[in-house]
């Protein structure tokens, strides 16, 4: 599930990485733009560190429902999902393995601003916090938190660093959608690319 137009905006920021700073992603799924990350890395002879944060709970997963019309439950899948990005990331990564926290991105934000340590996913210890090069924002995409999302990379995230939204074109009627128009007109970010979605700039 990515639109081609991603993998663009991917090598673009990352060919123009103003550092050497993490990458912050923001819901990975399976990890086929977790791969698509650390490829491009790889592809530019870029060293970051990749920090996802992803809590693997799908919509309809409080209510117990089934997924779709089938026998699968919502926990069965979930496992099915984790062991599958684990699989993935630890094949196609294995040179530059992120480090998946299991948390919300509000959670991971908090945790990212008060530089705690952290286990992830493979069970290393790792420390948080610090400035960061490039986000990736693919999680929840009602408007309120991905202005959320938003606003805390923007606190991270370094002069000439990027922000990415997936699911943010003018046609893909989330609140992600909405909140793009605000970023068009903020003062510290500037548009580079829109592929149908948005690719955003902070200004030095």
């Amino acid at each position: 599930m990515m639109d081609r137009g991603n993998l663009y905006c991917f090598d673009l920021a990352i060919r123009n990485l103003p550092t050497d700073n993490p990458i912050i992603e923001i819901g990975s799924f399976c990890g086929l733009s977790t791969n698509m990350i650390t490829y491009c890395l790889a592809r530019h002879n870029k060293h970051n560190k990749v920090f996802t944060s992803d809590r693997w709970i799908f919509e309809g997963a409080e209510a117990g429902r089934r997924i779709g019309h089938s026998g699968i439950d919502h926990t069965e899948y979930r496992s099915f999902v984790m062991d599958t990005f684990k699989r993935n990331v630890s094949f196609f990564s294995k040179d530059n393995l992120p480090h998946p926290i299991e948390v919300f991105s509000d959670d991971f934000f908090d945790m990212w601003s008060k530089k705690q340590q952290a286990k992830d996913l493979f069970g290393r210890d790792v420390h948080l916090g610090g400035p960061i090069s490039f986000a990736f924002v693919d999680g929840n995409h009602t408007y309120e938190y991905a202005k959320r999302d938003f606003e805390n990379i923007a606190t991270f995230l370094d002069p000439g660093g990027y922000v990415f939204f997936d699911d943010s074109s003018d046609e893909a009627g989330f609140g992600s959608s909405d909140l793009m128009k605000e970023i068009l007109v903020h003062p510290d970010f500037e548009c580079v690319a829109k592929n149908p979605h948005y690719l955003f700039k902070k200004k030095k």
